[in-house]
């Protein structure tokens, strides 16, 4: 299938297919005799995976390790445990912090009087 097929079955921008090809994430498709790019099912199916990686937050380079963990049937699912428990753990860390600005922030918000006067406690803290 063509690059815009792909990139559809895929849910994916034609211009990340191709920038995926361009980094060797995925495998440089095969080109026919006009110089199009045709991808396999299979290009597609890794496609899909590293999309579903990114969408966790996975680094490119963590796509391409768990792609290679993906591909390789004698795996072990420790590492690939390890690799998703790491991204878990910042998950949660990113979720303390904006946690504590919600918190922050709420208590500037409900402290201001959002009348006609000029004094903020969101500008005195801003300041």
């Amino acid at each position: 299938m063509n690059i815009s097929a792909a990139a559809l079955a895929a849910g994916l921008p034609v211009k990340t297919v191709r920038y995926y090809a361009d980094i060797a994430l995925v495998e440089a498709p095969s080109r026919t005799n006009a110089g199009y790019r045709t991808y396999t099912d299979a290009a597609v199916r890794k496609l899909i995976f590293i999309r579903r990686a990114r969408e966790f937050g996975f680094s490119i380079e963590e796509c391409r390790e768990l792609l290679g963990l993906y591909q390789d049937k004698d795996r072990s699912s420790a590492e690939v445990k390890r690799i998703a428990t790491k991204r878990l753990k910042e998950i949660e860390i990113k979720q303390r912090e904006l946690q504590s600005l919600r918190d922050e922030l709420t208590h500037l918000v409900s402290s201001c009087r959002g009348d006609d006067r000029p004094d903020c406690p969101i500008m005195d803290y801003l300041g």
